[in-house]
């Protein structure tokens, strides 16, 4: 009979193009680990985060998107986002 599960491996993950995702929502989608993204958000290498609190960070998904497309070319723009 017939199967809804999805035949990919990735099961329909994707990234929203718009709005903000937490690190836990990106990572699948990067090829580097948690603490080698924040070195590189650091020097201005990978989109900024935005702080909402004390323990909450978010990255705009237009920014993710950018970085993907061309991740040795990227440059972060200056300026520094915080909510909080």
């Amino acid at each position: 009979m017939g199967s809804s599960r999805c035949k990919s491996g990735d099961a329909g993950v994707s990234l929203p193009m718009i709005g903000l995702s937490k690190w836990s929502q990106i990572a699948p989608f990067l090829p580097v680990g948690r603490e080698t993204w924040r070195k590189l958000c650091l020097a201005g290498k990978a989109p900024r985060p935005i702080r909402l609190s004390e323990k909450c960070t978010v990255y705009k998904n237009e920014e993710i998107h950018k970085y993907l497309q061309s991740p040795l070319d990227y440059v972060a723009n200056p300026e520094v986002e915080s909510v909080a």
